[in-house]
């Protein structure tokens, strides 16, 4: 699936709560994490400042790349990792694939992706647990964190929907 120009404004909008750079604290993501949720992080740079804060996210989906620049990622503590092929503007079966696999196994899972993770926030929403927080970075502005609700993986669908 390629993402089409006219859907670009769309992703611009955040999913859920933005909290800002200069707001994002350790008690500032916890007070919108429920106990017990299913944590989620698209992006390395939302990863890393997960696994500084002290978190360990269930599900770490990374590219080793920010704002294209090779980066490298703290280890965290994950049972597995696996691997996906996913071009920049793209959703790939395979990386759809690779996620379901992922939540079905043992937590935490990291999806190292050959390319580019940012879309990948929609499948995410589309196939994660009810009880799924799903975090992503909002360039230049700070980290939005998603409770997954049936509004959301409603839109996220909408989305994947209309891409070709």
């Amino acid at each position: 699936m390629h993402l089409p120009e006219n859907l670009r404004p769309q992703l611009k909008k955040p999913l859920g709560l933005l909290i800002r750079d200069s707001d994002v604290t350790k008690s500032s993501i916890s007070d919108n994490i429920p106990k017990g949720a299913f944590v989620i992080t698209v992006g390395d740079a939302t990863t890393e400042k997960m696994i500084s804060l002290g978190f360990n996210p269930s599900l770490q989906i990374v590219d080793s790349l920010e704002k294209r620049i090779k980066r490298n990622l703290p280890a965290g503590k994950t049972e597995t990792v696996l691997t996906c092929t996913n071009p920049p503007a793209e959703i790939t079966d395979e990386s759809i694939s690779v996620i379901c696999q992922a939540l079905k196994m043992t937590a935490p899972v990291r999806i190292v992706v050959n390319g580019e993770e940012d879309l990948l926030v929609l499948p995410v929403a589309v196939y994660a647990p009810d009880n799924s927080v799903i975090l992503y970075g909002q360039p230049n502005e700070g980290l939005v964190l998603v409770h997954l609700t049936d509004e959301v993986r409603n839109r996220a669908k909408s989305i994947m929907d209309s891409m070709s």
